[in-house]
């Protein structure tokens, strides 16, 4: 696009530049900064471009200021009236609510596993959370759950819910949710040995997770066939690989979805 010599003028002005309506999901690149998205809308005379991580930014429609498949273009806001700009989306796929301070915490809880299912929900679902005000809290193993649960004292304005990795028929898991009878408490689970494995593969690098043998611990297993020296390692790879709901599975989506929705909503005590 430069000619034979970049150096030789304002190559913007000397091209000439096809002009492009800005239709919503066209995707561009700023010349200038490098960032690149999907054009949401406009605001302010600016055209609102999205990238693949939910980041906005807007952008003056200037000439020559933008490339789209690889060719500099000049945007224009298409024929028709006004275009307003599409809600943004949390990681868990909601409509974000901008300039909402954080609530304060409920006396209801969710328990997790430990600091790794923790930071993954937070990874996903922080934003909902902290305007719901829950709190996610990691227990160390589900083997006292039972007696935490006691000593929660769940209740109508106090609920909890529980997240368990391997929650399957005949599991040692199954039988200790199975002591936990309260109704102001729900557990839900995902079939997968270790939160880990409810990330998608591919978001690590990996074509499937490997098989590890019974009796060897399963993180361990892991980082010898992916070539990972520790465990600490491969699970900064696997959050890495995680921006919203679509990098993992989706028992584990329904499993936490669930969860939020039984301790946001509070029973009447009365009723």
């Amino acid at each position: 696009m430069y000619g034979e010599d970049v150096l030789a003028g304002n190559w913007r002005k000397r091209t000439v530049v096809p002009v492009v309506d800005a239709e919503r999901d066209l995707v561009v690149e700023d010349v200038d900064s490098g960032f690149c998205g999907a054009v949401v809308g406009f605001e302010l005379g600016a055209v609102v471009l999205e990238d693949r991580k939910g980041r906005r930014r807007n952008f003056p429609l200037d000439p020559a200021a933008f490339l789209h498949e690889g060719k500099v273009v000049t945007l224009r806001r298409p024929a028709g009236g006004a275009v307003p700009v599409r809600p943004r989306r949390t990681a868990s796929g909601s409509v974000a609510v901008d300039g909402v301070r954080a609530q304060v915490a409920r006396a209801s809880r969710i328990w997790v596993e430990g600091i790794h299912d923790a930071a993954l929900i937070e990874r996903i679902w922080g934003d909902d959370l902290r305007i719901e005000g829950v709190v996610v809290q990691p227990l160390d193993g589900i083997d006292e759950l039972p007696a935490a649960v006691r000593g929660f004292a769940p209740g109508p304005r106090r609920k909890l819910g529980v997240l368990v990795d391997h929650l399957v028929p005949g599991s040692k898991e199954s039988r200790i949710v199975a002591a936990v009878t309260s109704s102001h408490v729900l557990v839900t689970g995902h079939p997968y040995v270790d939160v880990w494995q409810a990330v998608k593969p591919e978001r690590v690098g990996l074509r499937a997770w490997p098989v590890v043998p019974p009796g060897r611990p399963w993180k361990e297993g892991v980082c010898a066939a992916a070539g990972i020296a520790e465990p600490a390692e491969m699970w900064r790879r696997v959050l890495a690989g995680v921006n919203s709901y679509k990098d993992v599975e989706t028992p584990l989506v329904n499993a936490v979805e669930r969860l939020i929705d039984f301790v946001t909503v509070l029973d009447d005590p009365a009723g």
